[in-house]
């Protein structure tokens, strides 16, 4: 199970923390990643991270969004930064490659110009 938290509504330039906390069977597979699902967008990832720290991200938020993980928590991280109107959307945490059954609600990122 994958409990996503920390969205809300924050002006252009603001930041937010989201949070995943994640069952110990989930988070010891490996590889999470942060999604998002834009209005009439497809869900695209955000970022990703390994078992080791590495991590990717989307051209869209690189030098804006860190990744991380508290492996001691089970939990991963999304800092936010900088933030512009076009990131708003629905927040999902899953492993990477997705797993169908993993997808939560998801939490809402509301950015106003």
């Amino acid at each position: 199970q994958l409990v996503e938290s920390g969205g809300g509504l924050v002006q252009a330039g603001g930041s937010l923390r989201l949070s995943c906390a994640a069952s110990g069977g989930i988070f010891s597979i490996g590889a999470m990643g942060w999604y998002r699902q834009a209005p009439g967008k497809q869900r695209e990832l955000v970022a990703a991270i390994t078992s080791s720290s590495s991590t990717i991200y989307a051209d869209s938020v690189k030098g804006r969004f860190t990744i991380s993980r508290d492996n001691a928590k089970n939990t991963v991280y999304l800092q936010m930064n900088s933030l512009k109107p076009e990131d708003t959307a629905v927040y999902y945490c899953n492993l990477r490659p997705p797993i169908m059954d993993y997808w939560g609600k998801g939490i809402l990122v509301t950015v106003s110009s």
